[in-house]
């Protein structure tokens, strides 16, 4: 589904980014990405949407090279950042229907999808208004409704969670268990490990731009252990290395 090979991107003149990181992402995953601010999470997922480019290795989505044909892998796949910037002069109906314009959904399904998901949000109510009237969590839950319209097999999302209150934090998770059932994958950034080891079957580490482990959830985290204790651990040992 995801295959990042030895991935490399530095910003210029820092030593942050992401070095010689390989990931493989299969269908039916839901793979967490965690580590501190500033590891190396947002710079990967970026790279992956195909929104900044990257110094060396390759990214294949779908059978498809992203440097080769970024409009079929984009096809494939949806974006949603922690900081969604939506165009805020259109309603929230307004908008969907300009993201299912460039997918080219047809208007009945469009409107059944937009139904599908809209009302466990609570969000059908305000399609009507102008996004710049909402608040962040109401943004969130619009990113959501968009990067949903057009069925994408692959779902990356930076920090989902964050501006969600409890009901939408748990809708988006039942959303991502059933594009994962589907055959889809999911690979999601948080800096939460509790998060990720209740909802994920696989789990990558990274520090400072560096993997420092990645596999089974079962396999990595230890019977009357923790991620959170895992993810510790693995910080620290790189910290001495």
């Amino acid at each position: 589904m995801l295959h990042i090979d030895h991935l490399t991107k530095h910003y210029k003149g820092s030593t942050k980014g992401v070095t010689d990181l390989t990931l493989h992402i299969a269908p039916g995953d839901l793979y967490a990405f965690i580590g501190h601010n500033g590891a190396g999470k947002t710079t990967t997922l970026k790279c992956v949407a195909g929104i900044q480019g990257w110094d060396s290795g390759s990214i294949t989505i779908c059978g498809k090279d992203l440097a080769a044909d970024p409009m079929g892998c984009k096809r494939e796949m949806a974006y949603i950042p922690d900081n969604p910037d939506l165009y805020e002069y259109l309603t929230g109906i307004q908008y969907l229907n300009f993201i299912s314009d460039v997918f080219s959904i047809p208007a009945g399904e469009r409107e059944e999808l937009i139904r599908r998901y809209a009302d466990p949000f609570e969000l059908t109510s305000s399609l009507g208004d102008l996004i710049s009237t909402y608040s962040h969590g109401m943004k969130q839950k619009l990113a959501v409704l968009s990067a949903l319209i057009h069925k994408p097999r692959l779902l990356l999302l930076d920090e989902p969670f964050v501006g969600l209150d409890p009901a939408a934090a748990l809708m988006l998770k039942d959303i991502m268990r059933g594009i994962c059932a589907q055959g889809g994958a999911i690979f999601f950034s948080t800096h939460v490990p509790d998060v990720a080891e209740k909802l994920c079957n696989k789990v990558a580490i990274i520090k400072e731009g560096q993997l420092v482990a990645a596999g089974d959830m079962e396999t990595l985290v230890k019977p009357g252990a923790s991620l959170e204790e895992l993810f510790m651990e693995v910080a620290n040992r790189a910290e001495t290395d």
